[in-house]
């Protein structure tokens, strides 16, 4: 990556495991591991882990996320967590447009961009994922789907507010599989998405985002992966449930 140009961040998503006691175990374990960490260090976590992961890393370097928002504020919508929620209990990142929810639970390119206005709206800084299925890499359509699904989620978002935004590359086929796009793949895509950010401001935003892998990366693969030029950091799934295997990553992070 630029490290000039740009921030290199590593986030850890847990998805749908943890138990708040597990929570507090495992980030006491980490944070001696990359409390000397030369790159941005992001732990998402499940809502019911928030208040655990807040407490347990008050004071450290680490920053806490939530792994969706919906997009309205209040109201009739069980089963659900706000931005202003997120805000308000002091989670500072959250993840929108992941595959999981767009697969499972019929979330859109429209409904991601609602709640990215939901999240810029409360100050949360949002990592946005994007990605496509073998199926469509297979059918020639990545380049075009990629730069549509960037345009679509940051529809309104104003060039200041693009700086509370990072993007992760994504590949659906390479997620929880231990399938890995290879480093050129993974960097490819991730320039696609950084000349869209051209296309839809500036050359000097382009520069200045973060874009992520996020294809199963770990600890034997992330140092060939965030060598590439438009890779500035990972979403890691999997290996962020382990400490010593996101640590590993970190500290890659950090020389690269």
């Amino acid at each position: 990556m630029e490290q000039p140009l740009r921030k290199t961040v590593i986030a850890g998503n847990w998805k749908m495991n943890q138990t708040p006691a597990e929570t507090t175990q495992l980030l006491e374990e980490m944070k001696p591991l990359v409390k000397n960490a030369y790159c941005d260090v992001v732990v998402c976590v499940p809502y019911i882990d928030l208040h655990a992961a807040l407490q347990a890393t008050a004071n450290t370097s680490i920053c806490i996320g939530a792994e969706n928002c919906h997009w309205e504020q209040s109201g009739a919508f069980t089963g659900e967590i706000s931005a202003a929620m997120l805000s308000a209990i002091g989670v500072e990142y959250v993840i929108l447009g992941h595959s999981e929810r767009r697969t499972h639970f019929g979330e859109t390119d429209v409904t991601v961009q609602k709640r990215i206005r939901a999240a810029l709206n409360e100050k949360l800084k949002i990592i946005l994922c994007v990605g496509e299925s073998l199926e469509q890499r297979e059918q020639g359509i990545t380049v075009e789907l990629i730069a549509m699904q960037v345009k679509i989620a940051l529809g309104g978002v104003s060039e200041d507010e693009l700086k509370q935004i990072i993007i992760a590359y994504e590949p659906v086929w390479a997620i929880g599989t231990g399938k890995t796009a290879t480093a050129e793949q993974a960097n490819a895509v991730c320039a696609v998405i950084r000349q869209t950010i051209t296309d839809l401001y500036n050359q000097n935003c382009a520069n200045a985002i973060t874009i992520q892998y996020g294809g199963s990366m770990n600890a034997k693969n992330a140092e060939e992966l965030l060598a590439q030029s438009d890779v500035d950091g990972g979403l890691i799934g999997g290996a962020s449930l382990k400490a010593p295997d996101f640590a590993a990553i970190v500290g890659i992070a950090s020389k690269t």
